[in-house]
């Protein structure tokens, strides 16, 4: 060891933030099992490196004691009164043993023990610099990709992009630059990992409170989300100021917010409903942009019957079912679509014969 070696250290510590002292205390702790290995010797050891010299020395440590059964851990009182004739017995004497070629063992157990604490120190920085990115958006640039996974430098870290969380319009190849949403970051045995998503509603709602103050500010506060990424997606926002349209601030002026998330989202198309905590005037909003006549609501069930006008039937289901199916997941309720003749029809025939209304139209869960 020599001033060298600590200058070294720290240098790492100004490029990676890992604190000199930690790597010493590591290099000393990793020299007690050097020397009791290559010494043959089960003696209570300390080793101590100067913090500005980088010189080393190997103390044993023993304890004070009337009658000495074992020398290599203990000391008689006389032995340590020569020593110190401060010492009474439990205390602790050291005495240096650092054998004379103690310097080559030092350099290679402190090569090892750095390289493997930067590894293990750069890991532990990484993952709490990205810990508290957990549901949050990142860019990065896209490395590589194989059979399954995209993978994403974000400077400090290479995270995960599974093919399956890219949305249907995304076609990333190698340099690419992409906006992601940080779904989770766990601690591993190989180092932190980090998983993406570009389909999560998170990465939605993130976009949103990103591009409008009056989300950010908690002016406007998004209730709830339903999304089928690249495709279509749901947002219920509510308003804590009165005198704050909620739909209109998303909107922004000339459309101009909510644009720029569509365009981000490889124009996904969303719609903006407004949050109520009465269940009818909630499910009927969300069924946006069909109207709605009447929502009869089963709280036990949390079931809502929804009747709209004839002409507004496959608005309200949407393509394959998509405007329901979003509606229910945004509102968790299980959604009932009639139209109006046939809520007519069924309501006359079961008058007629006296029978329990039940429901037997479009059916959506969430």
């Amino acid at each position: 060891m020599s001033k060298e070696l600590i200058e070294a250290l720290a240098e790492i510590e100004r490029e990676k933030g890992i604190s000199k002292d930690v790597l010493i205390e590591a290099i000393e702790a990793a020299l007690i099992s050097s020397y009791k290995r290559n010494f043959s010797t089960a003696q209570n050891v300390r080793v101590d490196i100067n913090r500005t010299t980088g010189q080393i020395k190997v103390f044993a440590r023993k304890t004070v004691v009337e009658e000495v059964f074992d020398p290599r851990l203990e000391i008689s009182l006389e032995a340590a009164r020569s020593i110190n004739p401060l010492y009474n017995l439990d205390d602790i004497v050291e005495i240096e043993v650092t054998p004379s070629d103690f310097g080559r063992i030092a350099a290679q157990t402190a090569k090892q023990v750095v390289t493997q604490r930067i590894r293990e120190a750069e890991r532990g920085l990484i993952y709490n610099a990205f810990v508290d990115k957990e549901q949050d958006i990142v860019t990065g640039i896209v490395l590589r990709a194989d059979q399954r996974n995209l993978y994403v430098d974000l400077g400090k870290a290479e995270a995960i992009l599974p093919l399956t969380e890219l949305m249907p319009g995304d076609r990333l190849k190698q340099g690419d630059r992409v906006k992601t949403f940080i779904v989770k970051v766990e601690n591993t045995n190989k180092g932190p990992q980090i998983i993406l998503s570009r389909t999560h509603p998170g990465l939605l709602k993130r976009l949103f409170e990103l591009e409008v103050p009056e989300i950010f500010d908690g002016t406007v506060e998004i209730r709830s989300v339903a999304r089928e990424a690249g495709q279509r997606s749901k947002i219920a926002v509510y308003s804590r100021n009165p005198e704050v349209d909620p739909i209109g601030a998303c909107v922004g002026p000339r459309g101009t917010r909510v644009q720029t998330v569509v365009n981000e989202l490889r124009g996904e198309k969303i719609d903006i409903v407004r949050w109520s905590e009465n269940p009818e005037e909630y499910v009927a909003n969300a069924l946006s942009p069909s109207k709605v006549l009447e929502v009869i609501v089963f709280p036990e069930e949390k079931t809502a019957r929804v009747i709209v006008p004839d002409n507004q039937l496959s608005l309200a289901i949407g393509i394959k079912g998509q405007n329901a199916r979003l509606a229910a997941k945004l509102t968790g309720w299980k959604i009932d679509i009639k139209s109006e003749s046939q809520a007519e029809e069924e309501f006359g025939r079961q008058r007629a014969s006296g029978e329990t209304m039940h429901q037997d139209g479009v059916t959506i869960d969430s």
